[in-house]
């Protein structure tokens, strides 16, 4: 990405010139829909800078959790605080990757992507009206297709989570009947019968494998780490598409990041032919005038480094890295606000 952040970054003091005598680990935590990306990026950021990064993959709540106790130098959630709240807590925000969150299935004998669900759909069989596979509102969307008379089991985070956040947010687009009745947020009230918990991208993933007849949503590394047969979604442009990375883009190519205080816009259910329509963001979360200053100021370093170097690493996981504008802007308008000294 653009390297002239490196130079903005020294002119605004955000990095301390004192870091770079002696490497000085720092630790976070949350977000398990960043974890695949964020580890891979860690390992690569101790060889070249010997500093370890150590994160935690306990869900948005719980990063959200240990940054407002400052048990962590940054947390990491997929449902971004509001404005209001980054005020109180002496916070800022800005958002690190990309992705997409994804539905999966375990039914034999479908095939990757062969299956069609809309958000309509995907809202009843979360709300336990629709309850079995041969059920007619999904008969309706795959003509020719032999569904199985198999009941549904659906799978959901058990902890308090921004994955169920960008999903929930999606249904709630979706259907004014869930928007009503169960609405969005990092924890709902899941009001299928049938419903298992897992805690995080790791629990339901496995769940989902473990159970005949489940389907779960994941973020989309996930699913390619564990083989998972994912499904078609109808976006906003009436069309049936797959998850992809060209997906993802074309969802956050319209984002208008600096739009909202603390960034943290939706960008569930984006218009566009080719968009996927659960694509959301992960934000960190740092202290304005934090206990640590030193650590602070590596904390930025690493996330300048990520935006810098990182780009194959997150993109090889299907990972949307953001365009140099918005890293420009996180530069100048997020950052330079952290006293690091």
């Amino acid at each position: 990405m653009n390297k002239s952040i490196i130079k903005l970054l020294a002119t605004l003091s955000v990095i301390s010139a004192s870091v770079g005598a002696n490497a000085v680990d720092i630790t976070g935590a949350g977000s398990s829909f960043i974890a695949p990306v964020l580890t891979k990026w860690a390992e690569a950021y101790k060889k070249t800078s010997g500093t370890s990064v150590n994160y935690a993959s306990i869900g948005s709540g719980g990063g959200i959790k240990q940054i407002r106790e400052k048990t962590i130098d940054f947390g990491a959630t997929d449902g971004p605080l509001k404005g209001p709240d980054l005020e109180k807590d002496g916070m800022v925000q800005f958002p690190a990757i990309v992705g997409g969150v994804v539905t999966v299935i375990n039914v034999p004998g479908f095939k990757p992507n062969e299956l069609k669900l809309t958000g309509e759909v995907l809202a009843q069989i979360y709300s336990g009206e629709v309850d079995n596979w041969n059920a007619k509102e999904i008969a309706a969307l795959n003509p020719g297709l032999k569904l199985p008379d198999q009941a549904i089991t659906v799978v959901t985070r058990s902890d308090s989570s921004g994955t169920t956040n960008i999903f929930t947010d999606y249904l709630t687009k979706s259907s004014k009947k869930w928007a009503d009745s169960v609405g969005s947020g990092t924890t709902v009230k899941w009001p299928a019968m049938s419903t298992v918990g897992g805690k995080g991208n790791e629990g339901v993933s496995a769940n989902v494998t473990r159970v005949k007849g489940s389907i779960g949503y994941v973020e989309f590394a996930y699913a390619k780490i564990n083989n998972m047969t994912t499904t078609q979604l109808k976006n906003a442009d009436g069309k049936f598409v797959s998850p992809s990375l060209a997906g993802f883009k074309a969802a956050a190519g319209g984002a208008n990041w600096s739009s909202t205080p603390g960034m943290g816009i939706s960008i569930t259910n984006q218009p566009g032919a080719a968009s996927w329509p659960i694509t959301g963001g992960t934000f960190i979360l740092v202290y304005k005038n934090p206990t640590d200053k030193v650590k602070a100021a590596e904390t930025l370093k690493f996330f300048e480094w990520a935006f810098k170097t990182g780009d194959d690493i997150a993109t090889g996981l299907e990972y949307v890295v953001l365009p140099d504008s918005v890293t420009d802007y996180i530069a100048k308008n997020v950052w330079s606000s952290v006293v690091t000294k």
